[in-house]
């Protein structure tokens, strides 16, 4: 199953994976889980572990990915810390609870609520997304409550969690780069615990490729993260010089692709 010739693909994801995550503030998961499900496949996986594999292996290359790209974007000036660690505790609770939740849950109605909540976000966002008016920031507890459920959704669906951080950000009166640049940064805490919990699960698990580390397949890990922490920052680049209003049409572009892919995708 394994050989040299899956590295470049792999490696292919990740520039585009890490160039997203730059860009967006997604992790990248929302091009890695796809690419990964149809390697898998074409490698000739046992299908049964193909899913979870895809997802796990996904959240332990956004760690890397969002690393590359917080950083781009703290050394560019627009990262705000003390959102970051207002939101980071629920969102660590949420991500290994998601994780555990991923293998007992039916997958069919969440995707089907998330896709119509991107969709949702996608029209406001073209709209302008304004917060209401007299908006005040919000309270310690919406902090903790939204970054667990941000937490929860981005590891059962191998994602950074930026297709969630970002529309709150932006709804509490946040500019769009500020947004993007702590979406980056929360994508680490969420895909830590997010791998450890999928790496623990799948120690037992039967049917795994040589390679994993539970539901973790190394190789593509390795390639697809060599890969991203060269793009990622061009990323963050890119997202500093396009004017707020194309980044946010272009974030907004994006949410719906990922939005009609889980309504029709299989």
């Amino acid at each position: 199953m394994g050989s040299l010739w899956q590295l470049p693909l792999y490696g292919a994801a990740g520039a585009l994976a890490g160039l997203v995550a730059g860009l967006f503030g997604l992790g990248g998961g929302v091009v890695l889980v796809p690419a990964l499900l149809f390697l898998y496949a074409w490698q000739g996986f046992p299908p049964e572990s193909i899913p979870v594999a895809a997802v796990a292996t996904s959240l332990a290359t956004v760690a890397v990915t969002a690393a590359a790209s917080a950083w781009a974007h703290h050394k560019l000036g627009s990262l705000d810390w003390q959102a970051v660690w207002r939101l980071a505790p629920g969102v660590v609770l949420g991500s290994g609870g998601g994780a555990w939740l991923a293998e007992r849950l039916p997958g069919g109605w969440l995707k089907t609520l998330f896709a119509t909540y991107l969709l949702a976000v996608a029209a406001q966002m073209v709209r302008g997304f304004p917060p209401p008016a007299g908006q005040a920031p919000p309270r310690l507890w919406v902090y903790g409550g939204a970054g667990s459920l941000i937490g929860a959704l981005s590891a059962m669906l191998g994602i950074g969690g930026g297709t969630l951080t970002v529309p709150f950000l932006l709804w509490s009166g946040f500019p769009i780069r500020r947004a993007v640049a702590v979406a980056s940064a929360l994508g680490v805490p969420i895909a830590l615990a997010g791998t450890l919990s999928y790496a623990l699960l799948g120690l037992n698990a039967p049917s795994l490729p040589p390679g994993s580390l539970g539901y973790v397949y190394l190789p593509a890990f390795s390639a697809i993260s060599a890969a991203s922490l060269v793009t990622a920052p061009m990323g963050a680049r890119l997202a500093h010089r396009l004017p707020s209003e194309v980044l946010k049409r272009l974030f907004a572009l994006s949410l719906a692709l990922i939005g009609l892919k889980l309504w029709y995708g299989h």
